[in-house]
């Protein structure tokens, strides 16, 4: 990593760039990265200045330094208590406090050269006043910022203030890949502080307005014994526990610590309020193995997030909501360091029903998506998501609070700005829907089914410095159709033929089934057509959207030869043009949507079996329609399930909801990882024609699949799970609200393949 960093760091110089930014991840030794790419890339012509915000972090970065430079270079701190300006101005090195460097009468002490180099530590803070006044003072010849997590809500921009120049990068699961950090081992489990059924996020919200309550509720007996008894259970790597507890205010951390104390335990709360002295022993004791006086936890709320380097810390305790999947990682981050002697570290995190519970898969894998159906995935695979020696466990119940929080996890309008912004800011403009994907900041799929409308059009609305020329109306709506109807990437076909008929201006079947088997997939003639029935909107089967898209032409036949030769219409051609000249801005866009859907098709659907379907994906009955070769999108009448050109998709909701009606209670479940037992709609006999044709498939050629979904709270798609075909059934009856017995057919279906072991017991368990 390091010699990634000088090299990169070499270049950026000799390309006459005078700041770089290195996003180092918690643990992964990025002081040490700056002081060699100080010595080797940089090479300072006079005196270096070191800035940090917390006096524990100023000391161990001048430590650093003399390993790296030895001992004959002069080394000074500049805090409250160390500011002998005599040995400053001799110091080859000054290890400065923010609080001090910024001050009037200090900062005027030197000149604005005075520095050659400057670097500034945990650099996230740089946009507060006093970094700003720092930065606009000096004029080193190169400024170095370096930090765990760029990226802000507070509306600064640390990417601006480095021209958006980034030397190197390396997040967390990159530096478990490169064995940079110590192994950990966590454990989700169960907080007893409330009951499973409670409303923790309000609850919180109560202590925090001081509600003496549930200030007793966190800090009971019971909650206090069950604490250390997981914590004793899951034990640690070492001699003895070196822990740090996270608490949700400092007055838990209090009463806790003096709880734990009655019972044995040697703990310590620190807050903000404990000077530099105070939080420098309380560390001492903790990690020392020679003090009587030795502590075995620090109960904090969040002063120990990021900066101070306690290779020691063995175990991890959260006894709090995660209300950030930054700050989750920082806090995780505090026992990632390397030690001799330590194995891993423990992280034991005690999990309550809080909304933002969804976050913790999305911290613990490094995904940045927000794609539910990836959180799912992280939750049920567990320890496979994290490179090397580390692993993830669940509880049940922790599970079950999770899986609720991602179903009922909403994309709010302001998540999607913060996160538009926040990669805007990085590469100083506005991003393309194929760069947000590449960066995985957020799968901009988010960006249209939010607004039903293409991330282009919420660009336009939401940000005034998007850079775009306005684009027509029809120009809006024709990315907003390729958006809605083809962008998901859940087939390549529809992309295809607009990625030739952009580039070539026409198409024909032999070239869509070259470029196909790009995608070692084969063309069918059914496929074909389908595909031009999308684009040419005659599969659109509402009002509403045929009025929507009214406007929209995308090309015309040549011929109704087998090969449906097509070529861009006149309409179209007055889309892509303004005033008789090619519209490059729009263009850009309309290849940038179906490059985007085409990666995402690559990574996601790739796979497919004859039918155009990847196992265990997600589809909607939209998908479906359209890939199931439908002339029409009739999705809003296959209520279950519908027999329709030769296909018979079924769709099944596992756990149905309490207030649905009688009829509809159907007993669909799985008998085992193979066999399925379906229930039809009420009201269907063995004799009627439907259960005839699904009773004589093999005979009448029906294709049947089965779809299911976990529960409403999952959305509109369902997980694919293969053909099927019946090995059994029976007539029996279901009753309605009357209690009067209708008709219904039990099918028991056999499916190709067993259900992959992590899905299945998703679903029934």
């Amino acid at each position: 990593m390091q010699v990634s960093f000088i090299s990169s760091l070499k270049r950026n110089i000799q390309d006459g760039r005078d700041r770089a930014l290195l996003i180092s991840a918690t643990g992964t030794g990025k002081t040490y990265a700056s002081a060699f790419g100080v010595r080797d890339a940089i090479a300072p012509k006079g005196k270096v200045l070191f800035i940090v915000h917390r006096k524990q972090i100023l000391k161990q970065a001048k430590d650093s330094y003399k390993h790296v430079f030895g001992l004959n270079r002069k080394m000074a701190l500049l805090t409250g208590e160390d500011k002998n300006f005599e040995a400053i101005t001799e110091a080859d090195f000054v290890f400065a406090m923010i609080t001090m460097i910024s001050k009037d009468e200090i900062i005027r002490k030197f000149d604005k050269h005075y520095f050659s180099t400057i670097v500034i530590d945990e650099v996230h803070h740089a946009s507060a006043s006093s970094y700003q006044k720092v930065m606009e003072y000096f004029e080193p010849d190169f400024w170095l910022g370096m930090t765990a997590t760029p990226d802000r809500t507070d509306g600064g921009n640390i990417y601006e203030l480095f021209d958006h120049n980034i030397a190197y990068e390396i997040r967390l699961q990159q530096a478990l890949e490169n064995d940079l950090l110590c192994p950990f081992h966590y454990f989700g489990i169960k907080d007893i502080a409330f009951g499973q059924n409670d409303n923790a996020d309000e609850l919180i919200k109560r202590l925090e307005k001081g509600d003496l309550a549930i200030f007793n509720l966190l800090t009971r007996e019971e909650r206090v014994d069950y604490v250390m008894e997981q914590a004793a259970y899951y034990g640690c790597s070492g001699g003895r526990v070196k822990g740090l507890i996270f608490c949700s205010s400092v007055a838990e951390a209090k009463a806790l610590s003096t709880k734990f104390n009655a019972k044995g335990l040697r703990t310590l709360a620190l807050s903000g309020d404990n000077s530099d002295a105070e939080r420098s022993d309380a560390i001492e004791r903790l990690v020392s193995d020679d003090r009587i006086d030795y502590l075995d936890y620090i109960l904090t709320v969040n002063i120990f997030n990021e900066g101070v380097d306690l290779p020691e810390i063995n175990q991890v305790i959260m006894l709090r909501p995660t209300q950030s999947s930054i700050v989750f990682i920082q806090q995780l981050g505090r026992g990632l360091r390397k030690r001799e002697g330590k194995e891993y570290v423990v992280i034991l995190d005690f999990i309550g029903n809080y909304s933002n519970n969804f976050l913790i898969p999305i911290a613990l894998s490094g995904d940045r998506t927000y794609n539910k159906d990836n959180m799912r995935k992280y939750l049920m695979e567990g320890s496979s998501v994290i490179p090397g020696c580390s692993s993830i466990h669940f509880d049940e119940i922790s599970k079950q609070s999770i899986f609720k929080a991602i179903d009922k996890a909403t994309t709010p309008l302001t998540f999607l700005k913060e996160k538009y912004n926040s990669l805007r800011d990085r590469l100083g403009r506005m991003p393309t829907a194929t760069e947000f994907y590449l960066y995985g900041d957020i799968d901009p799929i988010l960006f249209t089914e939010y607004s039903n409308e293409s991330y282009y059009s919420f660009a336009h609305k939401y940000d005034d410095k998007c850079g775009l020329e306005v684009f027509t109306d029809k120009q809006y709506k024709t990315l907003d159709f390729i958006s809605t109807q083809v962008i998901n990437g859940k087939r390549p076909h529809e992309l295809i033929i607009l990625q030739e008929l952009i580039d070539n201006g026409k198409v024909d079947s032999e070239r869509v089934s070259q470029r196909l088997a790009q995608f070692d997939m084969k063309l069918r003639e059914a496929d074909y057509e389908s595909a031009l029935r999308v684009l040419d909107k005659s599969f659109l089967n509402t009002q509403s959207d045929k009025a929507k898209y009214e406007q929209v032409a995308l090309f015309e036949m040549t011929g109704r030869s087998k090969e449906k030769q097509i070529r861009r219409c006149s309409a179209y051609l007055n889309v892509i043009k303004v005033s008789g000249k090619r519209d490059k801005q729009f263009i850009d866009a309309f290849k940038d949507l179906i490059d985007y859907g085409l990666m995402r098709n690559r990574e996601w659907f790739s796979d497919v079996d004859e039918d155009g379907l990847v196992l265990y994906q997600k589809y909607s009955r939209r998908d479906i329609c359209r890939i199931l070769d439908w002339e029409r999108d009739d999705s809003s009448t296959v209520y279950g399930y519908r027999i329709k050109y030769d296909t018979c998709p079924i769709f099944v909701t596992y756990e149905k909801k309490d207030d649905i009606s009688e009829t509809t209670k159907y007993e669909d479940r799985f008998i085992d990882p193979q066999v399925f037992s379906w229930m039809t709609r009420s009201r269907v006999s063995e004799d009627s024609t439907e259960s005839q044709q699904i009773i004589n498939n093999y005979n009448n050629g029906l294709r049947m699949y089965l779809f299911v979904k976990k529960s409403d709270g999952e959305g509109t798609d369902f997980y694919y799970m293969g053909r099927v075909k019946p090995i059994n059934h029976e007539e029996t009856t279901i009753s309605d609200k009357n209690g009067k017995e209708l008709p219904i057919m039990n099918f028991k279906l056999k499916l190709e393949h067993s259900v992959r072991s992590d899905v299945y017991d998703y679903l029934t368990h």
